[in-house]
């Protein structure tokens, strides 16, 4: 069973390859449950998160994240060719381990690894059944690193939290180590005998052709779904509370700074900050995104928190999640301007002060009200918009 695109393009590919189709109407419907779990995990940095809060918020990112890109990677491959139960299927692995998210220090741990290993085996099994191999993000195909969320099973306790991490970590290893061409021979080389049969006959597997436009599209999305998370937590968190010049100032910066990071992720470009296109392999460019979402997603946590200190003080440790998600998103930003042949001046001049100013903000604007806070990180997210109109 197949899925038809749910817009195309009435103009041909261009010269190199790239179509002009857009997300079908499943994977829309597949970004849905992103939605869903997006919203599940900002929850676990309600209140005033610690260390433990942030590093277990930090593995259940990774590794929710991780499998909707597999899907992700397949359907922009496939195109028109998605098996829709397949596709269906993801999706409901990934609404389980979304609805394991609050219990998940408890009796819904075992579901979330269990869904999380059944996705990405599932996952594994398209490419399989495809004859290609996913050699831009290996990680869609590789099965290693499912081996410790199976043990974790077994585990009690921040046993199987470490086990999680150890898994996400050596599929990460994995990918970042084997370049494309790496991937091939390595996949041939372990096939033996039965790489040279199916040779002979023709079907050796072969390097699967990633959509840029089409995955770029994709990776936008999934960050305005994130973002759109920022808008939700602080809606709900004014709708409780009492409404006055204090509110109104903070719940405008909010929003003018959604719309700031906004602008760096999707306007310019799609989904990571200052990221040129084609500058980085799907290997590299891939998990910048997954930290440049992950700290988008923090940050509206944090939000919605401020919202609720609004007639006080912002308390000490969302005060830090706040400017520290700001400095993560920031300094991916940077990272990618640097790589995209933004110069030493640039990195010395917007790069190095939107990194060092949030972290100077979370030290020493203690006594700051919400609101001041809030546009102080404004004007940081705008330096880069400030220094292009007045200096460069």
């Amino acid at each position: 069973m197949t899925v038809q695109p749910a817009a195309t393009s009435a103009r041909p590919p261009d010269s190199t390859g790239e179509s002009e189709r857009h997300a079908s109407w499943l994977e829309l419907f597949f970004d849905l449950i992103a939605v869903a779990g997006v919203a599940q995990l900002a929850h676990l940095l309600h209140g005033t998160p610690g260390h433990a809060d942030l590093a277990l918020y930090s593995v259940l990112y990774l590794a929710f994240w991780t499998a909707w890109m597999c899907f992700t990677t397949y359907g922009n491959v496939a195109a028109d060719k998605v098996h829709t139960r397949t596709v269906l299927t993801g999706m409901f692995g990934l609404a389980v381990m979304a609805a394991a998210v609050p219990e998940v220090r408890s009796e819904h741990a075992d579901a979330f690894a269990l869904a999380y290993v059944l996705v990405r085996m599932l996952a594994s099994r398209v490419w399989q059944a495809r004859g290609e191999v996913p050699a831009d993000w290996p990680m869609a195909q590789l099965s290693a690193g499912v081996v410790p969320w199976i043990v974790s099973l077994w585990a009690d306790g921040p046993d199987r939290y470490w086990l999680w991490a150890a898994g996400l970590l050596i599929d990460l290893g994995f990918t970042f180590a084997l370049s494309r061409n790496r991937v091939m021979e390595q996949l041939q080389k372990d096939q033996g005998e039965r790489t040279r049969r199916r040779e002979a006959a023709g079907t050796l597997p072969r390097a699967a052709r990633f959509d840029p436009r089409h995955l770029d599209e994709r990776l936008g999305l999934f960050t305005l779904i994130v973002i759109g998370e920022g808008v939700a937590q602080g809606v709900d968190a004014a709708s409780e509370a009492e409404w006055n010049a204090r509110l109104c100032t903070l719940a405008v910066g909010s929003f003018a700074l959604l719309l700031a990071l906004w602008a760096l992720a999707v306007r310019r470009s799609s989904g990571v900050p200052l990221l040129g296109s084609g500058v980085l392999p799907p290997r590299f460019s891939l998990p910048l995104h997954c930290v440049a979402t992950g700290a988008l997603a923090s940050l509206a946590a944090a939000l919605g928190g401020a919202v609720e200190h609004a007639e006080g003080r912002v308390p000490h440790g969302m005060r830090w999640l706040m400017c520290g998600a700001i400095a993560v998103f920031l300094g991916v930003g940077v990272l990618a301007g640097a790589l995209s042949g933004r110069g030493t001046r640039w990195i010395v001049a917007v790069g190095l002060p939107m990194v060092a100013a949030p972290l100077l903000l979370a030290a020493f604007a203690g006594r700051w009200a919400p609101g001041a806070l809030v546009w102080a990180l404004v004007l940081v997210a705008r330096w880069n918009w400030i220094y292009e109109k007045r200096f460069a």
